[in-house]
């Protein structure tokens, strides 16, 4: 897969993280998206790491779906425990 079908899967696997984890983000829609993006990217280093699943250069890879929305689930949670309580109420 090329760069810009990672964006797009991070930017799908980054809705379907928000809609997993519902909720008020502190970054807002521009701040889900970009870490949806960057989870694509750090769940399919993972994945193929240190699990040993390599990548797939197919789109429609249903593990590599899960890597991108794993990775976007701990991102979004991390991002949240970090700074969640950042702006006020």
């Amino acid at each position: 897969m090329d760069i810009l079908s990672w964006i797009i899967l991070g930017l799908l696997a980054g809705v379907i993280a928000k809609v997993l984890l519902p909720g008020r983000d502190p970054g807002g829609l521009i701040g889900t998206t970009l870490i949806g993006i960057a989870g694509a990217f750090v769940g399919g280093w993972i994945s193929a790491r240190f699990l040993d699943r390599p990548i797939s250069n197919q789109f429609y890879d249903g593990p590599t779906w899960l890597a991108a929305i794993g990775g976007s689930l701990v991102l979004l949670v991390a991002y949240r425990i970090l700074f969640g309580h950042s702006r006020s109420r």
